[in-house]
């Protein structure tokens, strides 16, 4: 169980490879990483089994950038039949686990797997349980699937508290009809991942005050009026008529990166397209100010070097912030509804 899988977007294998590989050199974690283009995944090859396994206990999962899921394991071959035996025979030393996931990577190739492993699910969970591999308990570890074919499939276990909270860590958000474009869903996305869905009724409450910049037309608003929090939407664009007449929306023609609220807002919301640095320094002038108390703002990434820039840039936030003073918390994610972006999540402490 020396080799550490990990879920991805398609087409950013490298940027995996970089940020799991920059990890363990700052944690002297010898080893390696590896992916094929377009492959939707990447490995970490670790020298020993202890030492992958230190390195999945010693960073949380919801504080990777890039990768969508990871487990700590090893690749095992399957026969065209009895593929249950030899899977509980290459599980003989995994520690009994409280929970199974069968995943496939998110390709083309992936989705085609999704039919067998419904299929296949039921009869190796039964299997799991009848060998005593497998009990119902939520604090064990949880054990991941992941099939590239019929014929192979990484065999990983992960933490039950230290993985993502979806298979794959793709979500199941359904779009909502009302909302003006498909865009609602990264806000949705990015409070499901931010924000202990406990916090919810305390952090995103009905009359906070909330600023959208570059709101048009109204993707994110939505998901903010929708929780009957008064919104600031700042677009020279059109927003949709039916978030005007929802009497919870001001719709501010003016440029995003210049406007300022007259009152500190309790949320900052941002998804307008330019270049990285500039939105870094806004984010830093809005908390920095006390202009809002949260926020979330997608970073779109350069064409190159796309994990490093990320880190230069996050490492800037922070400095920036400290120079000032200011406690805040800095998240940062490429989620399953991001395409060429990240989005990062910024929430102030104290005064």
């Amino acid at each position: 169980m020396n080799t550490l899988f990990l879920h991805c977007r398609p087409g950013f294998e490298g940027e995996v490879c970089a940020e799991i590989a920059d990890l363990a050199a700052r944690l002297d974690v010898p080893g390696y990483s590896k992916a094929k283009p377009g492959s939707a995944c990447a490995e970490f090859v670790c020298s020993e089994a202890a030492d992958c396994e230190r390195l999945m206990r010693s960073v949380r999962f919801n504080q990777l950038i890039f990768p969508r899921q990871w487990a700590r394991g090893a690749f095992v071959s399957l026969p065209e039949s009895d593929r249950i035996s030899v899977l509980l025979e290459a599980l003989a030393d995994y520690p009994v686990c409280g929970s199974l996931w069968l995943e496939v990577v998110d390709t083309n190739d992936g989705k085609e797997l999704s039919t067998f492993c419904k299929k296949f699910e039921a009869p190796l969970c039964k299997a799991l349980l009848k060998a005593g591999k497998l009990v119902d308990d939520a604090k064990k570890p949880r054990l991941l699937l992941t099939f590239k074919s019929g014929r192979e499939v990484f065999a990983g276990i992960a933490e039950a508290d230290n993985q993502a909270m979806w298979p794959m860590g793709i979500p199941r958000l359904k779009f909502p009809r009302e909302a003006p474009s498909r865009s609602t869903l990264k806000l949705e996305e990015a409070w499901h991942h931010f924000i202990p869905r406990e916090q919810w009724d305390q952090r995103l409450a009905p009359g906070m005050t909330a600023v959208d910049l570059g709101a048009a037309p109204g993707g994110w608003t939505w998901q903010l009026v929708n929780r009957e929090i008064r919104v600031t939407a700042v677009d020279n664009g059109p927003m949709a008529e039916s978030l005007m007449y929802s009497g919870f929306v001001v719709h501010q023609r003016a440029d995003g990166f210049l406007f300022r609220p007259r009152h500190p807002v309790h949320w900052m919301v941002c998804d307008i397209v330019e270049k990285p640095a500039r939105t870094a320094a806004m984010i830093e002038t809005w908390l920095g100010e006390g202009l809002c108390r949260e926020a979330v703002v997608n970073l779109k990434l350069p064409m190159k070097q796309r994990y490093a820039e990320v880190r230069r840039l996050l490492d800037r936030i922070e400095s920036g912030l400290a120079e000032r003073g200011l406690k805040v918390s800095i998240g940062c994610k490429q989620l399953y509804h991001d395409r060429e972006e990240v989005t990062c999540h910024l929430r102030r402490h104290g005064k």
